[in-house]
């Protein structure tokens, strides 16, 4: 009995996991292939269509011509094979053309081998634009936007605790990557549309992790400290969650069993850090000893995770998480103790979202437009001071910057450093700068 259940879970993974399944959701969005081996996409053949046409015009033209002469039927033979080749290759023309200016690469190239990946074609624009925003959602680079956006505009304290619960869910969805080491779904038969994190390991999704928990965390967060409607923000994170999962499977990089596993392995999370929020953020606030604490506590975890495989991107990725959390939290104890963005009281509660103004967007976007001017500074100095600086004290050659940062003793400590200060900046010095000139 046990046996049986056993083998029936294998092959129910088996088949979660064939990128079979992968290729055929491609095909029903309208992607593509531009190989010979790529005949359908969107279940209508992409190359040589008029083959067929013309091989059912040369049929009608062989039964026309059985009432002709010997003579007639040579030359209509002749006439016919040579129109007939010349509409099969204006046909093969037109269709290369087509494909030629229907034809796109990926997005981004990849970060670990600059390869730009294989044309593919885009038969549905609007699905193409949109699983290309929902892999945005669950980008670093967005969460690395957002947060500071929420901190200056929103929410402070939901701020904190939504990057405290992408530090963790990002942290550990890469680390168990890295333990599992399963490939990304094979091409062919997948077309890669993204091929920025096609070096990564697949197991589980980072993105459907990140794309559950920071929206679920999200709407339980504001809930209640916040006044709309329930129907409204559960339908908000039902839609961002799904959004980016179905996007990894559009673009390539993730088999069904992938999402399933990020998808629940975010809720795990959740379950278990969640009732500790509140511990962590008043740690991190009002401990005398949390700086420490949090630099070391950080530190290690790169470099914990920096042994669990050879150089990939993900590592780059992980010590960036890891340094913009430590400079937030870093942020967060140094507010405290001057009074800057403190919490509402109690009695304040639930907050009223304001009327949405044209003074009150302008205001928003100013904020958001020199916060990120700042952050920008920031990462450009850092950057240039970090990299030649680390590579000088282990004796690195800095040359080749790429190649450079393929070395652990280079790479943490740049992610650490600049994003560190990045974080630090970007909910210390800009909050204080705003409330400097009265823009906060």
């Amino acid at each position: 009995m046990a046996g049986g259940l056993k083998a029936g879970f294998v092959r129910l993974m088996q088949y979660l996991q064939d990128p079979q399944h992968v290729a055929r959701f491609q095909r029903l969005c309208g992607v593509c292939g531009t190989e010979p081996r790529d005949i359908l996409c969107n279940g209508v053949p992409s190359t040589r269509h008029g083959d067929v046409q013309n091989g059912e015009g040369d049929a009608t033209r062989r039964r026309t011509a059985g009432v002709e002469s010997d003579r007639e039927k040579r030359n209509n033979s002749v006439a016919n094979g040579a129109a007939g080749e010349n509409v099969n290759r204006q046909a093969r023309d037109k269709d290369g053309v087509e494909a030629q200016e229907s034809a796109v690469k990926p997005l981004r190239r990849n970060s670990l081998t600059g390869d730009v990946g294989q044309e593919f074609k885009i038969d549905n624009k609007f699905l193409y634009y949109l699983f290309t925003l929902g892999t945005e959602l669950g980008n670093e680079l967005f969460y690395i936007s957002f947060f500071p956006f929420f901190m200056w505009n929103v929410d402070a304290y939901v701020s904190r605790r939504l990057v405290v619960v992408w530090v963790w869910v990002m942290y550990l969805g890469q680390c168990t990557k890295d333990v599992i080491r399963w490939p990304r779904p094979a091409s062919p038969p997948v077309v890669k549309v993204e091929m920025f994190y096609n070096s990564e390991y697949s197991m589980p999704s980072t993105h459907a992790m990140s794309g559950t928990a920071i929206p679920l965390s999200l709407f339980l967060l504001t809930y209640g400290r916040w006044e709309y409607p329930l129907l409204l923000g559960l339908s908000l994170a039902i839609s961002w969650c799904v959004l980016v999962c179905l996007s990894r499977i559009y673009m390539g990089m993730h088999s069904i069993l992938d999402i399933i596993a990020g998808f629940l392995y975010s809720l795990l999370i959740l379950v278990v850090f969640s009732p500790a929020l509140d511990i962590i953020d008043t740690f991190n606030r009002s401990h005398p000893y949390a700086p420490l604490i949090i630099i070391s506590l950080h530190v290690g975890l790169g470099l914990f995770s920096f042994t669990l495989d050879t150089w990939s991107t993900s590592r780059g990725d992980t010590a960036q998480i890891l340094g913009s959390g430590a400079g937030i939290a870093l942020a967060s104890h140094i507010n405290y103790h001057l009074g800057l963005l403190p919490d509402p009281p109690a009695s304040m509660f639930p907050l009223q979202p304001p009327s949405f103004t044209l003074s009150l967007i302008g205001l928003c976007l100013l904020r958001f437009l020199l916060g990120v001017i700042i952050l920008l500074a920031t990462r450009a100095i850092m950057k240039a001071l970090t990299i030649p600086l680390v590579c000088w004290l282990f004796g690195i050659p800095s040359g080749d910057v790429r190649k450079a940062r393929q070395h652990m003793e280079v790479e943490l400590p740049y992610r650490y450093i600049v994003y560190g200060t990045v974080g630090l900046n970007a909910h210390f010095l800009v909050p204080f700068l705003f409330a400097r000139v009265g823009l906060l």
